[in-house]
């Protein structure tokens, strides 16, 4: 049986990804609204009643924004660790009844077998996923500063991968609304992977394997879609990686559904 990807939204403000097997059916973040996540995932016809869960990254607000809503209201159990679940639950000031996994360590939710790896990045204890199914292997990397050896080897199995280009450099240097210690915090190495640097870690991680390549969490401020894609692409055709589908997410509306 294949399993489906379906992007909700990525982008600065709201983060959210759709998984479905035979068996399972997942979220991989939940940082848009529930009336959102509702919206979108109508649009594919499915709804957040029939989730067997949610896997969380991180607690940041852009990925986790209607998690109390999903995980009380809906009773839709969540899969995070316990640095994450502290501060989510500090956040909102509320229990969530959280499944808790160690970082590095793997679990199975119905038919997916879920890696977890950490990424440096300014949260608690933010993690990376590669969930293997029997039809293929989904890769999330967002929200981190730089790729260490550990993440570009553990994402190197993935047949599609979420791959973070938040920013171009020099838009982010020049942008007046941001202050400087942000600009700072955004460059840092544990902030976030400009489009320069998606495509280096791209450069590591190909293989004859991957086959589908999603650009992630683009800044609304501080990059262009057609920037980000013309870069990555340009990567692809230097190394001769015609093998490669490469497309962009938007925070607007959910990318197409692909199977695998």
């Amino acid at each position: 049986m294949p399993v489906h990807l379906t992007i909700l939204g990525s982008g600065s403000s709201g983060n959210c990804a759709y998984v479905e097997t035979a068996e399972t059916r997942l979220l991989i973040d939940a940082g848009l609204s529930l009336r959102q996540i509702r919206q979108r995932l109508a649009s594919i016809g499915r709804a957040p009643e029939k989730l067997t869960g949610i896997l969380i990254t991180h607690e940041h607000s852009d990925h986790v924004q209607s998690l109390p809503a999903l995980s009380q209201k809906l009773h839709i159990p969540v899969y995070c660790n316990r640095p994450t679940l502290d501060a989510i639950e500090y956040q909102f000031q509320t229990r969530l009844p959280g499944h808790l996994f160690a970082t590095g360590a793997s679990f199975e939710v119905g038919d997916i077998h879920v890696e977890t790896f950490s990424v440096p990045h300014d949260a608690q204890d933010p993690v990376g996923f590669l969930l293997r199914t029997s039809a293929g292997n989904l890769g999330f990397l967002t929200d981190l500063g730089h790729a260490t050896r550990l993440v570009l080897e553990r994402v190197r199995p993935a047949h599609a991968l979420v791959l973070e280009a938040n920013h171009d450099v020099q838009m982010l240097q020049n942008c007046p609304r941001r202050p400087w210690s942000l600009k700072q915090r955004i460059l840092g190495r544990h902030g976030h992977l400009s489009n320069e640097a998606a495509a280096d870690a791209l450069e590591q991680i190909i293989s004859p394997d991957l086959r589908h390549l999603y650009l992630g969490h683009l800044s609304r401020e501080c990059n262009l879609p057609e920037l980000a894609y013309r870069i990555v692409h340009e990567r692809l055709q230097k190394l001769g990686a015609r093998h490669v589908r490469l497309e962009l997410t938007s925070q607007a509306q959910p990318c197409p559904t692909l199977s695998l």
